[in-house]
């Protein structure tokens, strides 16, 4: 039996399914290809629960952490409404296909919706085709405002 559990970082367990799941995330070919770094799986609980716009949910198999998402709560400036952004979603590898990923989106769109969300947002490697898969039975979609101009490419630059 799959059960889907709002993350409590004042739980020993939790934070420790938390960073497990992030390090087999990470360490995968969609991560960086190695776990967490030791300073951060030190101060990731403690950012988190200083976050206020997080939200994180665990998924239980059997007693054992099988996936997990972890999101933040936004603002679409073009509708001057709060958004959802799923910013890590990992099912463990023995878990898989089992419905827990779409068990967690769908905890993630009963959440968005309960708190007025007018959408959910989220990024995957074009490659991942998996997660690309799931993403769009799930509902999601490219982003695009303009054909003309295409579709939205997420950026990034490191700091440190």
């Amino acid at each position: 039996m799959n059960v889907i559990v709002a993350v409590d970082l004042d739980d020993p367990r939790h934070v420790d399914d938390l960073l497990n799941l992030l390090d087999e995330y990470a360490g995968g070919p969609a991560g960086n290809g190695a776990p967490l770094v030791p300073q951060a799986r030190q101060r990731l609980p403690d950012l988190l629960r200083a976050t206020p716009s997080y939200r994180g949910w665990l998924a239980y198999a059997a007693d054992h952490a099988a996936g997990l998402v972890n999101c933040f709560d936004g603002v679409s400036t073009f509708r001057a409404m709060p958004l959802m952004n799923v910013h890590d979603l990992v099912v463990g590898e023995r878990f898989r296909r089992r419905g827990i990923g779409s068990a967690l989106l769908a905890q993630v769109e009963h959440a968005a919706r309960a708190r007025g969300c007018c959408k959910i947002t989220l990024e995957v490697l074009e490659g991942n085709a998996g997660a690309l898969a799931a993403y769009r039975k799930a509902g999601f979609m490219p982003y695009q405002l303009d054909p003309r101009l295409g579709r939205a490419v997420f950026l990034e630059k490191h700091l440190h």
